[in-house]
């Protein structure tokens, strides 16, 4: 699956969705602004919630779970990347949260 970086994602959430497909209470930690947020579990009920004409980069905690979910999402049609090291990295890099 391709991996973009922190800092490539930092420069395409005007062009690009950022899904954020942690669980509710890691999310408290705070998400990159603009975020869409649909937990791993409920993706497949919620895909109507993404624009199938826009890429996707999509965000966890490390990079794991982001990994199989632009996998299956890129398996439905969609353009979907995950972003090397996740909110982890992100916000050890200082990068702005909501």
């Amino acid at each position: 699956m391709p991996e973009i970086t922190i800092t490539d994602t930092n420069r395409r959430p005007a062009t690009d969705q950022i899904l954020d497909v942690r669980e509710d209470f890691e999310i408290t930690e705070g998400m990159i602004p603009g975020a869409i947020h649909i937990p791993m579990g409920e993706l497949n009920t919620r895909l109507d919630e993404i624009d199938i004409n826009r890429p996707i980069v999509v965000v966890c905690r490390s990079g794991n779970r982001s990994a199989r979910v632009a996998e299956a999402l890129t398996g439905a049609g969609f353009t979907a990347d995950t972003m090397a090291g996740g909110m982890t990295a992100w916000q050890r890099a200082g990068l702005p949260v909501d």
